[in-house]
């Protein structure tokens, strides 16, 4: 992997740091990151691997005119983490943001008209090269930006985009936040066995691999997962008289479309 230029991360901790390895193990040249990051115990084990850090924007080198700025913040901590990157913006600068809420037009209000901006939206997973990201960009972006945003986002796993940006809220409440509901699923499922009888630590462990095996036979097969689902279901079975539950007028449907509606709701919230 290569920039025409340097790379300014914003942020390294669990997302900002699982790009980071993504990208070094990708090529990217060590000389060609600067990142500001706060966290002395952070800071200091990129600076005994080589990295150029500083732990404020305000510290960052006056001539330094980096091809692509990445926004790797909690929202809230947007504000302050922007304040100092004025001086390092320059016309052809790529501002990529993956702070939930943080709209383009924020970032077009807070670096300038004209300023190439892409807003994206990855998941945890990412920490292990398995995420998805969702992205859009303003129409300041250019297609060999937006080549570049692919790259880097594709880093840590498989990169969407979109041309509306209000796509993004249901996208945030979808995959953003999908993970926590599959962790969720792991945790009622072993509840469930272990009101069943079954030994905690053994019902845990059923959940854990069963969840795990199954997302990775999605992964790998050409079904899709209705067919698959009724792959498992044998007719007057025991999985169809737990599916009958599960599928009921009151079961996971409904219960899902609400959770996935307050999710997109806040969303929309926070980016007002």
């Amino acid at each position: 992997m290569r920039l025409d230029g340097e790379l300014l991360l914003i942020g390294c901790g669990k997302m900002g740091g699982a790009m980071l390895e993504g990208w070094l193990a990708q090529g990217l040249p060590p000389g060609e990151v600067v990142i500001v990051e706060p966290g002395p115990e952070i800071g200091a084990g990129l600076t005994r691997r080589g990295l150029r850090h500083v732990s404020q924007g305000a510290l960052l080198p006056e001539e330094l005119r980096p091809a692509v700025i990445l926004l790797a913040v909690k929202p809230q901590m947007m504000e302050a983490a922007i304040a100092d990157l004025g001086p390092v913006v320059r016309p052809g600068t790529l501002v990529l943001s993956i702070a939930a809420g943080k709209t383009l037009g924020y970032f077009e209000r807070s670096f300038g008209a004209g300023t190439a901006v892409v807003r994206a939206m990855p998941n945890t997973p990412a920490a292990v090269g398995r995420g998805i990201t969702v992205a859009v960009g303003n129409e300041e972006v250019t297609p060999a930006q937006r080549a570049t945003a692919d790259a880097l986002l594709a880093a840590v796993g498989e990169v969407s985009w979109v041309e509306e940006e209000s796509l993004i809220d249901a996208v945030t409440a979808v995959s953003g936040g999908g993970p926590a509901y599959v962790f969720l699923l792991m945790e009622v499922l072993a509840e469930a066995g272990i009101a069943s009888g079954l030994p905690p630590d053994l019902a845990r462990r059923l959940a854990r691999r069963t969840v795990e095996g199954a997302g990775e036979l999605s992964r790998l097969s050409q079904e899709s997962p209705e067919i698959l689902r009724k792959n498992v279901t044998s007719p007057a079975g025991t999985t169809l008289e737990a599916l009958k539950i599960l599928m009921a007028e009151d079961g996971l449907q409904p219960l899902f479309t609400r959770a996935i509606a307050a999710a997109t709701r806040r969303s929309r919230e926070l980016a007002d």
